[in-house]
């Protein structure tokens, strides 16, 4: 079983108001994350702040919200968060990335890889796939250390999807490298 972990924490310090419930189309980027992974995952964790907004904006789906308490560390508190809420493999993404598809949320589940990661501004990133066996690595993440961290440490097994789609960067429109 795979369960989609939705980091929607963040605090939009950068763009200066919850970027979570930015209108893309006609849903908020936190719906349109939630909702596309809930299109590829059975099981859809959602992080959130606390914000009761956050959780207004996915009221419609039928999503699990853990809330981060310690959202302020960083996304590895989000991560940790999310780990702990869920069995089995992960499939990890970001609500802040707009042009993700729900293809390439298919693709990195169905790579067979023990980790499949998006290709973009050069890295290897999020969303990206794990297999339960990385579980233990990803909550052992601290700060604002993302999964990168567990990525790079396996590059020899790491399966690559080429996705310059997912550097869209929502705080300010420019390309940048997210965890």
């Amino acid at each position: 079983m795979t369960t989609a972990i939705v980091l929607a924490a963040g605090f939009s310090r950068r763009l200066g108001r919850p970027k979570q419930l930015e209108i893309i189309g006609d849903e908020t980027l936190l719906h349109r994350a939630a909702r596309l992974a809930r299109e590829v995952a059975p099981t859809i964790v959602v992080i959130p702040a606390g914000a009761p907004l956050l959780r207004e904006s996915v009221r419609d789906l039928d999503v699990t919200i853990v809330e981060n308490v310690e959202a302020g560390e960083g996304i590895a508190s989000s991560i940790r968060c999310g780990v702990r809420a869920c069995a089995g493999d992960v499939l990890l993404t970001l609500c802040d990335q707009p042009r993700v598809t729900a293809a390439h949320l298919r693709a990195l589940v169905a790579s067979a890889a023990p980790i499949a990661a998006s290709g973009y501004s050069g890295i290897a990133g999020v969303p990206a796939f794990f297999s339960a066996a990385f579980l233990g690595e990803l909550l052992a993440l601290q700060g604002d250390a993302g999964a990168r961290r567990v990525i790079e440490a396996h590059r020899d097994i790491v399966r690559v999807l080429p996705f310059e789609e997912a550097a869209v960067d929502v705080d300010d429109d420019s390309p940048a490298r997210k965890d």
